[in-house]
């Protein structure tokens, strides 16, 4: 493994502020400098030179990882997943996540790089939805089906001559666009049998959850975010609460504190940098808002973890 930098550009990890080493898409790891990469998960391989495989990371793209041997753990944004043949972890652009170094992985790895395919489709494989859980386990039929649909996307993403490459690139968006409706079909699914309600494909709930994570770092106003998309508040309370059984405040208040930990726990920033980056100016309100949410102060939820 090639020695860990800082370095920005030209591929290298970013920093991104937060003290959380950021590693882009490596398009020049990609046949033919697509957006998308699909092979054998196996030691030795990774995404870039400098990606700490044993150490907590970022990524600023997709990967999602079919297991055929097991059980691995990976941790993602504070939580233990123990997947097994079969099964799946979708890991989504910014989540803190950490390879376990004594596990073997075992599969096909799957990355996309933000961009490669659009907005329509994006919007139709819940691409961001990050209420969505990350271990996915399907059942036989289900498995089967994905199984062949990734297999096609690689048999195709490794012949790099058959078609010229406009063709050969809109093709893999077809069939990249055929995976991801099904494991964005899987996902709901497994979310509503942990949590049964309405689907939360309602186009209200998804202009706020991205609205939410471009601005939470600064806006924590359920009023304001209404304000901005047009809808009034209890509109805007529907919504979300029918899509995912919070409040809008609750949703608003569950992403800062996820990133607030995510800096607490993975870097060295004072707790008061770490308030100020999630949109508490005063320290002290900040460690009142944490302890009202996790039942600890900032300081303590950073030892217990040290």
């Amino acid at each position: 493994m090639a020695h860990e930098n800082r370095q920005d550009g030209g591929g290298g990890p970013r920093g991104d502020g937060d003290g959380i080493r950021t590693f882009p898409f490596p398009v020049d790891l990609s046949l033919l400098g697509v957006g998308m990469q699909v092979g054998p998960m196996g030691a030795g391989r990774t995404w870039h030179a400098h990606a700490p495989l044993h150490r907590v990371h970022r990524i600023d793209f997709h990967v999602v990882m079919l297991f055929t041997g097991g059980p691995v753990r990976h941790m993602i944004d504070f939580a233990e997943y123990e997947a097994t043949a079969g099964e799946l972890l979708w890991i989504r652009p910014g989540q803190v996540h950490r390879f376990s170094p004594d596990s073997e992985y075992r599969g096909t790895v799957l990355t996309m790089q933000p961009g490669f395919l659009p907005r329509a489709t994006v919007e139709a494989t819940g691409l961001y939805r990050y209420d969505l859980p990350p271990l996915l386990r399907p059942d036989e039929a289900r498995l089967a089906a994905l199984a062949a649909s990734l297999d096609q996307l690689r048999r195709e993403y490794e012949d790099a001559t058959t078609l010229p490459l406009s063709l050969h690139t809109a093709v893999l968006r077809h069939l990249l666009s055929a995976f991801l409706l099904r494991l964005a079909h899987l996902a709901v699914s497994s979310a509503q049998q942990e949590r049964p309600g309405p689907a939360s494909g309602d186009t209200t709930f998804t202009l706020f959850r991205d609205a939410v994570e471009r601005g939470f770092a600064t806006n924590h106003s359920v009023s304001a975010y209404a304000d901005a998309l047009g809808y009034s508040r209890r509109t805007l309370v529907r919504a979300v609460r029918a899509a995912t059984g919070q409040t809008p405040k609750g949703f608003i208040d569950r992403r800062v504190v996820l990133e607030a930990k995510r800096l607490l726990a993975h870097t060295e920033m004072p707790i008061g940098r770490v308030g100020a980056a999630v949109g508490f100016p005063d320290a002290a309100n900040f460690s009142k808002f944490f302890q009202q949410h996790t039942d600890r102060t900032p300081a303590a939820f950073r030892a217990e973890l040290r």
